[in-house]
């Protein structure tokens, strides 16, 4: 299961939509507070006109008393309008209607005060009509500017009737009204492209923030150990891997790289300071002993700016470069033993022949019999070769660890007609599940079992292998390990024991660890020989985690 698909797609959608929805209605509360703040301010200006100029008279000229309290309208509305806005009592909706009635009213009253059109006031309008087009679709936007426009042709007909103004008047205010309209219309273009402009940011802006979760997502489950760090060396980002190498936690964000690895923060000042031909810095041993190899990668191309920190295995490099030649050997030797194969064939059957000829004597009979015990070696050795080398892709599965074992250990003391009790089963959790190929595992386990009863029964004098299945406290992998009590192994000779054709035992075709080998780690997991206490040899499979597709390369 990718990372992706752990993300809940349609809570991730209506999430979207709803900080669209959010984006969107803080937009329309900020235009309304800044309209309602405006209003108070013009207000507040022409009632300090009112009072302080009597001549000439600009507002109230016709109707002072009416003017004044339209003024006194517009403050103490404005004034209840921006506490409704400041706790959002009423929707944004709800309060721009409220606001274009305030000021539909309020300004219609104070131009019939104060001369009608000409005393200018109806710029106002323009603005309020103006701006709370931004919020409304176009529908309710030219409902609104008509409903402007209308209002002010019937004030002009009221005020012409009462003598106020003249016929004179409706020229102007028909002109008002036409720059309402578009004044709105043009509001209505730039409405649809903030909209658009915003939807495609706040799109934007989640794509970022997707793509941020996914790139953290990815390196912090990355099996490559990586650290980013600033200009000052301090640390932007280090996943699981790196933290667990360097024995440290993955929130250390901000913090210097000193504080994590003195050695690797030496090494990095080394590298900002050395030319771009230097030769790379050395390996370091890390806090759970493993040796790392840096690689520095300059972030823009600067090596004094940002920096990631790639901290290579160096014990994998060299696993991987004896996989490359073992693989190279493996198929310089399949083809070897193509050829071997014929001829042996026509060797072993002469000997055995010759061992049937009557006129063969006992000291031709012993050599007759070294030919064909050495031709039998010769060819185990021909088909072990071609059953590597042929084999093909796992198929893994998943097992019951505990119950496949018991069955395993019933099998081979049956097979191989062991006394009871020579081949024991150290009962692990019975929910231990792994992810192997059957077939694979019981080879594996075959070889190792068939080794532990040939050297523990060759020196003890007593039959004893101990089977154990398990899970790693350090790892939280599953484990198999096949234990005895044999003479163990020397720890000079522990190194070569996984090599081909290796071998102590005379007879041996020393492929049989080898083998087990490349199908432990065919299937993700891997094989190790440890020595056990008290004496004796055990060996670990160390399954690939079930849940994940990925190798088993940490260390218990």
């Amino acid at each position: 299961m990718s990372a992706l698909d752990t993300w809940p797609a349609g809570r991730q959608r209506s999430s979207t939509q709803s900080n669209a929805e959010a984006a969107g209605g803080e937009f329309a509360w900020r235009v309304l507070i800044l309209l309602n703040l405006f209003r108070l301010s013009i207000a507040g200006l022409l009632f300090a006109i009112f009072h302080l100029v009597d001549s000439p008279r600009i507002v109230g000229e016709s109707n002072s008393s009416l003017a004044w309290q339209a003024l006194a309208g517009l403050l103490a509305v404005g004034i209840a309008l921006l506490v409704l806005l400041r706790r959002r009592d009423l929707t944004a909706r709800l309060q721009t209607y409220l606001q274009f009635c305030t000021d539909l009213v309020g300004i219609t009253l104070l131009l019939h005060a104060s001369g009608g059109i000409s005393s200018g006031l109806g710029g106002v309008l323009i603005v309020s009509v103006g701006t709370l087009a931004l919020l409304l679709p176009a529908q309710r936007a030219f409902l609104l500017a008509a409903v402007t426009t209308l209002t002010l042709l019937l004030e002009q007909a009221y005020a012409q009737i009462e003598g106020l103004t003249t016929s004179a008047q409706f020229a102007p205010t028909g002109i008002l009204g036409a720059v309402i309209f578009v004044i709105t219309a043009v509001v209505q273009l730039l409405r649809h492209r903030i909209v658009e402009t915003e939807a495609l940011a706040e799109q934007r802006g989640v794509d970022l923030r997707n793509l941020v979760e996914l790139n953290d997502y990815i390196i912090q489950h990355l099996r490559e150990s990586i650290v980013v760090v600033d200009r000052d060396d301090q640390i932007r980002l280090i996943n699981g891997s790196a933290a667990k190498h360097l024995g440290t936690r993955t929130n250390v964000r901000g913090e210097v790289v000193t504080t994590v690895s003195a050695v690797l923060a030496r090494q990095l000042s080394d590298w900002r300071t050395a030319r771009p031909s230097s030769r790379p810095p050395a390996p370091f041993s890390s806090q759970d002993g493993t040796n790392l190899q840096p690689h520095f990668a300059p972030l823009g191309g600067d090596r004094h700016g940002g920096v990631v920190i790639f901290l290579e295995d160096t014990s994998l490099i060299e696993e991987r470069v004896q996989q490359a030649k073992l693989a190279a050997l493996g198929r310089l030797s399949a083809s070897i033993a193509h050829e071997i194969r014929n001829p042996l064939g026509a060797m072993s059957h002469a000997g055995q022949l010759l061992a049937e000829s009557p006129n063969v004597g006992k000291d031709d009979q012993r050599l007759t019999d070294i030919i064909r015990v050495n031709a039998r070696r010769v060819s185990q050795i021909v088909e072990s070769v071609l059953a590597l080398s042929r084999r093909g892709q796992s198929q893994p599965e998943r097992l019951q660890l505990t119950p496949w074992v018991e069955d395993f250990a019933r099998e081979f003391v049956q097979t191989l007609e062991l006394h009871e009790g020579s081949v024991s089963v150290v009962d692990g959790p019975p929910e231990i599940e792994v992810r192997m190929d059957p077939t694979h595992l019981h080879q594996i386990l075959w070889n190792l079992c068939d080794n532990a009863v040939k050297y523990a029964s060759a020196t003890a004098g007593v039959i004893a292998v101990e089977i154990t299945t398990g899970v790693s406290e350090q790892s939280g992998r599953p484990f198999l390990e096949v234990a005895d009590r044999g003479p163990g192994i020397q720890p000079d000779k522990a190194e070569q024991i996984f090599e081909p054709f290796y071998t102590t035992q005379a007879g041996g075709t020393g492929l049989g660890l080898y083998i087990s080998k490349e199908l432990a780690e065919r299937n993700g997991a891997s094989l190790r020989y440890q020595p056990r206490t008290g004496g004796g040899s055990a060996f670990r499979i160390v399954f690939a985690d079930p849940n994940r597709w990925q190798s088993s390369d940490e260390s218990l």
